[in-house]
């Protein structure tokens, strides 16, 4: 179930990943704000951020058992752990983040899904 939780959290930074990738101006919810609308230099690393996300909503949601694995447990596991890591950093910046939406908004996301990794990589 916890799998389940920290998919859908996650899943809806990939939706406003998307869309501050396509110029909608939600850039106050990334980066401390610094950017209404992201410039377009930058979006393109936020493709590439947006790849990676789906892959850990993926490995979360194997974790959890509910598609097969492509991994072993044990390395799906460590991509569990060190994705619970940096979602907890990330849930720090995101609170000390000088953008009141991205604190708001990013840090609960962010928290949510850093516990539901944590939980569900240490009981596989």
């Amino acid at each position: 179930m916890l799998s389940i939780i920290g998919a859908c959290a996650f899943s809806i930074v990939i939706v406003l990943s998307i869309l501050i990738i396509c110029g909608v101006p939600l850039g106050e919810l990334t980066m401390g704000g610094q950017y209404k609308v992201f410039p377009k230099k930058l979006r393109a690393l936020l493709f590439i951020q947006l790849v990676l996300q789906v892959f850990f909503v993926i490995v979360i949601l194997q974790m959890g058992g509910l598609i097969p694995l492509w991994f072993s447990v044990k390395v799906t596991k460590i991509i569990g752990i060190i994705m619970a890591v940096y979602l907890s950093l990330n849930t720090i910046m995101n609170f000390i983040s000088k953008s009141k939406k991205e604190k708001y908004i990013m840090t609960p996301l962010s928290l949510i899904s850093a516990a539901c990794f944590w939980i569900t990589a240490l009981q596989i």
